[in-house]
């Protein structure tokens, strides 16, 4: 995991750089949806990450959010990518976004680095090692009920635009048992907060791989519990994340459960 780290690592600072570099200056703009934009900033930091990648492990496969897969490469070994996880708000100006990169081996995630440059912060984990900010260990919050928990949501274009389940009812059944609900807007920050003790638990609906990878994996070798809104097992290819310090995990599972009856 050594040099996979540290082309990780290496990759994320040299995308933050970039962004860092283009604040205010987003160049072309299109739109994946009404509401989905991708600027000339995300397909340049896409594009240098996978440089990277590819000059070290010219075998692995790629999955990243702009570019998708790479066609008739069969690897066990993929990395999973998000250039800028927060596009909406780094195009704002508002500081809550990141690079997101993880490594996943034989479908298992073995490495995650997230980067927001613009409060320098670098999150690492790798299966079995533990989490980090800024080299320093984090460990999710000892905060056990959800009346003083703060929890955080996030709104994906799919479930904005087109699914039929409603996030904002979920966001109003935990907005009466939390002590409070935010909605930032970059679900990997979202998961790195879950995981440092900023936030108790995160959850969401329709997200991608890339949004989720790192992120999880971080959660979890911070001491934290990922599932699905139910309790099932999770995977980052599904529809749903519920992320705690998993002691309020249970306490999550059941608001859920009781907007199902």
């Amino acid at each position: 995991m050594r040099e996979i780290l540290e082309v990780a690592i290496a990759a994320a600072r040299e995308a933050g750089r970039i962004q860092r570099q283009r604040v205010g200056r987003l160049g072309h703009v299109e739109y994946k949806e009404a509401n989905d934009p991708v600027t000339e900033v995300d397909l340049l930091c896409e594009r240098e990450i996978i440089r990277r990648i590819q000059e070290r492990f010219p075998g692995h496969d790629i999955l990243a959010e702009e570019s998708g897969g790479r066609e008739g490469v069969s690897s066990p070994h993929k990395w999973i990518i998000d250039p800028l996880d927060g596009t909406i708000n780094y195009a704002h100006g508002f500081p809550c976004y990141a690079v997101s990169i993880a490594f996943e081996s034989e479908g298992v995630l073995r490495a995650g680095v997230a980067y927001n440059p613009s409060l320098d912060e670098l999150f690492v984990a790798a299966r079995g090692e533990g989490a980090t900010l800024n080299g320093e260990r984090i460990r999710v919050s000892a905060i056990d009920t959800l009346d003083r928990s703060l929890l955080a949501t996030g709104f994906a274009p799919a479930v904005v635009l087109r699914s039929l389940d409603n996030n904002i009812e979920n966001f109003h059944r935990f907005m009466k048992v939390a002590q409070a609900v935010r909605r930032p807007g970059s679900a990997v920050m979202d998961l790195c907060y879950t995981a440092m003790g900023r936030f108790e638990g995160f959850w969401e609906m329709e997200l991608k791989p890339w949004d989720l990878a790192a992120g999880v994996l971080i959660v979890e070798e911070a001491g934290g519990r990922v599932t699905r809104f139910d309790g099932a097992p999770f995977t980052i290819y599904g529809p749903e994340v519920l992320a705690s310090n998993g002691l309020v995990h249970q306490a999550m599972i059941d608001v859920f459960a009781a907007a199902a009856d």
